[in-house]
Order: structure tokens, then sequence, then C-alpha cells
């Protein structure tokens, strides 16, 4: 396996934050293979690694994280900020599956695919703007819209926070056969408050959307700039990878193959294994010690 930053390594074990993790390793309360480590950028192979903080041993995790979540509406795709007591996508993730991220988010009335992953570098190229990769969604509205209106959500829309990239929008002839539509029969622990008494519609008029961006909640603002009514958004694929297979509010791993085609999009080179297992199975978070520095008075 290849050697990764020791802060990344013990952030990913659960220690703490990569930044408190760099806190651990400056103030000399790490030791790899019986040797202090005081400095930062210091590489290690979480594989053969013997890594020990305050002297106890850490269980090292190896491999990434890589699933997929069908986010019903209701629940967060934030994972870590305040959720207010709602439920986020992690309550859809099966136990013991370790610390990740969202990979883009979704709105909390919006469905559909959210990529979650403790892959940093792949998350950064599938969201950063620049690599313009594409997701697609299905978009229903309360009416056909009209040539104009298509026109201008295909060449950009002036919002408040600038214009939108050019974007594929056209009235979809159907669903994709595997995309199976939340039917709203279980609430998967959201709010009441969140309208989810209500089942979800499905009478109107479907649009494809293939965006290249993510600006905050953009087609809500798009569909609103032109006079469309809204009714429901999902999201059917990040890339290659798609909804297909999963039920509303089911969770699963990327098989190999979906990690080799999105590592492909991004010409991400090396194949990385994705299993994560661990040397007996848990993980032990340590509370840093508190220093007097300015970045800790922040």
């Amino acid at each position: 396996m290849s050697e990764e930053r020791l802060q990344k390594v013990l952030a990913a074990a659960g220690v703490a934050s990569r930044r408190a993790c760099e806190d651990l390793i400056t103030d000399g309360r790490v030791r790899v293979n019986g040797e202090v480590v005081t400095t930062l950028g210091t590489k290690v192979d979480p594989a053969s690694a013997a890594v020990e903080v305050d002297s106890r041993p850490i269980r090292l995790l190896q491999g990434n994280i890589y699933y997929k979540v069908y986010k019903p509406r209701g629940i967060l795709s934030d994972i870590g900020g305040d959720s207010r007591g709602r439920k986020t996508v992690a309550s859809l993730l099966p136990r013991g599956v370790g610390r990740v991220f969202p990979v883009g988010r979704l709105d909390l009335n919006s469905e559909g695919l959210v990529l979650l992953t403790d892959d940093g570098e792949l998350t950064n190229k599938l969201t950063h703007p620049r690599f313009e990769h594409p997701k697609t969604y299905y978009v229903l509205t309360g009416q056909r819209p009209s040539t104009e209106a298509l026109v201008r959500l295909r060449e950009g829309i002036e919002l408040e926070g600038g214009r939108t990239a050019p974007a594929q929008v056209e009235v979809a002839d159907g669903l994709p056969a595997r995309l199976i539509l939340d039917k709203g029969t279980e609430q998967f622990g959201a709010a009441p408050d969140d309208g989810w008494k209500r089942p979800p519609p499905e009478k109107g008029v479907w649009l494809r959307f293939v965006l290249r961006e993510g600006k905050k909640r953009q087609i809500r603002h798009m569909t609103a700039a032109v006079g469309i009514q809204l009714r429901r958004l999902i999201r059917w694929s990040t890339g290659p990878v798609t909804l297909e297979g999963l039920q509303p509010g089911m969770s699963r791993k990327l098989s190999q193959g979906e990690v080799n085609a999105l590592r492909d999009m991004v010409g991400g080179g090396s194949r990385r294994r994705t299993s994560r297992t661990r040397q007996d199975g848990r993980s032990d978070r340590l509370r840093p010690k508190r220093r007097s520095s300015p970045r800790n008075r922040r």
C-alpha cells in the first residue's frame, strides 16, 4: 500500500480532526515504529506502520471507503455540521462505516444519489467546478416549458452568484428504467415538519438536466428564473455512477468497477483498494491536549 501523510492517516483512523492530529504530532505525542515523530508531512504506510498516540496503539485503516446512498426528501446530505436534530445521510449507512464526507450535496427537499467517501483527492476532482464532470438530474415540473425557457436554461441564467454555465436541458421521454421512485411510504426518520406526511408528486412533465457545475440550489434557482414550477428534483447520476439498484433510503459500497470508472473520468491513474479494514476492527478517538497557540485561539 502507498504511503500517506501521518496526520491524514491518524484522522482517517478516527483519532481527531486532521488539524488536531497535526497538533498531536508537533507536540511529540505520536510515535511511528517506536520513534517519536514531530515533523508534519511525514509519510507512513498504514498497512505496516506501528503508530502510537500517548503510548496507545492506533488501529490504522487501510484503503478508502466509497458508498452511494439514495437520499430521500427530508434527509440532510451534509455530515458533521449542525443538523438541528434532523437525520443525515450518515443514518442510512451501515453501522461501523468510518469517517466519510459527501461528494457534493443535495438540498433537504431534493432526492437521489449522494456519494460518500474519505478519498479527499477524488472528492476534490469530482466537485471542483474547473473539472466540469457531469451530473444528471430529473426534474418534475407542473407544465411543459416553452421553447424560449428551454433555450435560456441551456445557454445560462443570470443568478445572484453569477451566470450559470451552459447545460443540457430537455424534456425527458421517460425516466430511467432502473430508477425507483420514492412513493413516500417511509419517512426514514425525516421530521414531519419537513413535509413528510405528503406523498411526493408524480404527475407533471419530467425534464432531464445535465450540469457540469454545482452552484447552491442551482436547478431550483434556474427554473424559478424562467417561470417553471419545480415539483420534484432527483439526482440520477454523478458521472458513470447511477442510482441503479438502489431503493430510496438504501446505501451500498461502490463496486471496484464503479470506483475505477470515476477515477478514469477524473484522470486518476492508479487504482486504490476499495475495501477498508482495521487491524482489529475498532478505532479509538483521542482528545488532543489544548495548546495556548494563536491557532487554538481563533
